[in-house]
């Protein structure tokens, strides 16, 4: 049985709402405490619960009261009143943390890095956090870590938790932040959900429900967004926001245990291969020149396309037509896009979020008489005790080759299979099972 959790998040998500939830659930004030001290901020802040109401129903706040500061809007005037990505993560580093809160948290703060950097054209590393480089913020973002450690929730095999979420309510209106008045969802949050394809509505409440703290935790760690995954219920925990809606502002942590890993409702044992998301895009055309796909196909793969393949289908009137399919990962969905849009007839295309299973990937090169040739091999197993279930040259060096010494492709393709099976055999790598 795995330990699993799912955020149910009607209102939206934020850090201290997620450390809330994750003290209801039974996490120790006092552990997270004692963990976070090691980050060096001890004497910046007092963390403290309490039991509030929202519209009648109980849940756990959690404040992060800092020290000479009656009011969080004044933590800009805190001696460190922002931080840049390299001093986080190396007090992260310094902070002796459990090793997949350390992880987790890094991971955390380098996803909400990179889309902050996306917003205003700047790398990463040059980020100025102000509000979420704050002491509370960092916080809440470790703490979380922290909690979803000591709750026990397993593990996938590269190490991210067994965590899923609902789809977020986009929220509205307008915020006022350190860079001014700025739309809602602000920037950072849109371009969470771009970079990871998340599913959002709308609730008809324009506030601010999903924080880029809060967006940063669950686009970073959680598995899959959407309906929940089979699941024991064993315990419930109720984090409480700060807002006055009309339902309560309450994210709710399921948490308990399944039989097998779900992922958009397909069970998958625990041996099975590592999962990753991807964006599929798909539109149909009946009235572009065939000649001008294998173009658009070479356009796609040049911004980051996964695959990229056509199929021909019936359509209105009983026209022939092609449906052309992309895959992608979500951080290049609009990249595909445009060329879709620019290349093509389309006028619409339609996406999906999904998950694939894929094999464990490495590229070896071999040497033959002809040349050197790169043959890629899939595994599954562990990093020390491989079993091979493919083996394939690449196929553009066999081309290569093949025109150059004018040899039948087959044959470099042979020689290269060849030649990597001796190399196993010989003993190269003794860890391969073949």
């Amino acid at each position: 049985m795995n330990k699993i959790a799912y955020i149910q998040c009607p209102t939206g998500v934020s850090g201290d709402m997620c450390l809330g939830a994750l003290v209801s659930l039974g996490v120790p004030l006092e552990y997270l405490t004692e963990k976070l001290n090691g980050l060096g901020l001890e004497q910046e802040y007092r963390l403290r619960a309490e039991l509030v109401h929202r519209q009648t129903q109980q849940a756990t706040k959690i404040h992060v009261d800092l020290v000479d500061h009656h009011h969080h809007d004044h933590h800009e005037h805190n001696h460190h009143h922002g931080r840049h990505l390299p001093e986080i993560e190396e007090m992260i580093l310094k902070g002796k943390l459990p090793t997949r809160a350390e992880a987790w948290s890094l991971a955390v703060f380098r996803q909400l890095a990179v889309a902050e950097g996306a917003v205003h054209g700047i790398a990463p590393e040059k980020v100025h956090f102000h509000e979420v480089g704050a002491v509370d913020a960092i916080v809440d973002i470790v703490g979380t870590c922290l909690g979803l450690d000591w709750l026990g929730i397993d593990s996938d095999r590269q190490g991210w938790p067994l965590l899923y979420c609902s789809a977020f309510p986009t929220g509205g209106g307008t915020v006022h932040a350190a860079h001014g008045l700025m739309a809602v969802p602000v920037p950072a949050v849109l371009k969470l959900w771009e970079m990871r394809g998340c599913p959002v509505y709308s609730n008809g409440i324009d506030r601010e429900l999903v924080t880029p703290t809060g967006a940063a935790i669950a686009t970073t760690l959680v598995q899959n967004f959407g309906s929940p995954p089979p699941i024991t219920i064993k315990q419930v925990g109720l984090g409480a926001g700060s807002l006055d809606l009309p339902i309560p502002n309450i994210l709710r942590l399921w948490f308990g245990e399944s039989e097998s890993l779900q992922t958009d409702n397909c069970d998958l044992a625990e041996y099975s291969p590592n999962l990753e998301t991807i964006t599929v895009l798909k539109t149909q055309i009946d009235d572009l020149n065939p000649q001008v796909f294998g173009y658009v196909s070479e356009a796609l793969f040049a911004v980051g396309a996964v695959d990229v393949f056509t199929q021909p289908i019936g359509m209105k009137k009983s026209r022939p037509g092609i449906l052309l399919t992309v895959i992608c990962h979500p951080g290049k969905l609009a990249s595909c896009e445009e060329v879709l849009f620019r290349e093509t007839s389309t006028l619409g295309i339609r996406r999906t979020t999904e998950q694939r299973a894929i094999l464990q990937r490495e590229i070896q090169n071999v040497e033959t008489g002809y040349g050197t040739i790169a043959v890629k091999f899939a595994w599954t197993g562990t990093a020390t005790e491989k079993v091979i279930t493919n083996v394939q040259p690449e196929y553009e060096d066999c081309a290569v080759l093949a025109r150059k010494h004018n040899i039948p492709w087959r044959e470099i393709h042979r020689l290269a299979l060849q030649n990597w099976h001796l190399l196993q055999k010989k003993g190269t790598d003794k860890k391969f099972q073949l």
